[in-house]
């Protein structure tokens, strides 16, 4: 899969799951907004990784890493703690696209890397 459409995925999923969570919520709590705002600044992204802006792709990366410890710090933690399903469903979706994402911009950097050595 490219990279490119791989942060697409994810940046949808987190700005669905994170809309989700921020009107399924009592209070409506704001930091439910936090990964649509990740979800946001990646899927603007995208078109810089379409273009291989290689500093894009280095930014997309360190985003979606952070986003994940983030996800599985706090949020996540808490949601087992009540024990609610829809939060666990909502949060490892984000976690689970967000890994994904990160595996694949992986790959191809390290592919990348590879066919720079061949080539030379």
């Amino acid at each position: 899969m490219k990279p490119y459409r791989a942060n697409m995925i994810n940046a949808i999923c987190l700005i669905l799951m994170g809309l989700w969570g921020y009107f399924a919520t009592d209070g409506r709590p704001p930091t439910a907004l936090i990964p649509v705002g990740f979800g946001v600044v990646l899927l603007l992204a995208t078109k810089g990784m379409v273009a291989e802006n290689k500093m894009i792709a280095h930014v997309v990366v360190l985003l979606t890493a952070v986003l994940i410890l983030m996800l599985i710090g706090m949020p996540f933690r808490k949601a087992l703690g009540r024990e609610e399903v829809l939060p666990i469903i909502r949060i490892g979706a984000m976690i689970g696209t967000s890994i994904f994402a990160f595996i694949v911009f992986i790959k191809s950097f390290i592919a990348a890397k590879k066919a720079r050595k061949t080539a030379n």
